[in-house]
């Protein structure tokens, strides 16, 4: 195929694509019923939003991010090693318990395996617990 034809086409269906994308948003159209949008986003509460419907909790901070990083670090003390990455991790993990994902033992060793950090199995075992238990992956 032509690759002129390829690239014109790509670009036709960007712009009809970004074409939906403009327009005015008002406060008026959020709150219209019958605005289709007002629909959608009166469904989520402001504070689940996207990530919270998808199972995912919010970031925690003060007392219970140290809680967290505890509870995780008795599974592995080097996945807290680098906080930010283990607090990341723990949010994804609780999104598939929450969904009723299959083989969690070892997405959690996966997801908590980064830079220099090995997880096992085992200890995505316990990190799983230690979510379920803690309360932390309730949304």
């Amino acid at each position: 195929m032509n690759t002129r034809t390829v690239t014109a086409a790509l670009l036709a269906a960007a712009v009809l694509a970004l074409t939906g994308c403009s327009g005015t948003d008002t406060a008026a159209d959020r709150t219209n019923p019958k605005t289709p949008e007002a629909t959608v986003t009166g469904t989520a509460t402001p504070d689940r939003g996207a990530a919270g419907e998808a199972g995912i909790p919010p970031e925690p901070t003060g007392a219970t991010r140290e809680m967290l990083l505890r509870a995780l670090a008795a599974a592995n003390p080097a996945i807290v090693k680098y906080e930010d990455k283990a607090i990341d991790a723990a949010r994804n993990q609780c999104s598939a318990i929450n969904g009723g994902a299959g083989k969690l033992d070892w997405s959690a060793s996966m997801r908590f395996s980064y830079k220099d950090v090995t997880t096992s199995e085992a200890q995505g075992k316990q990190i799983n617990e230690a979510l379920k238990t803690g309360g932390f992956c309730k949304v």
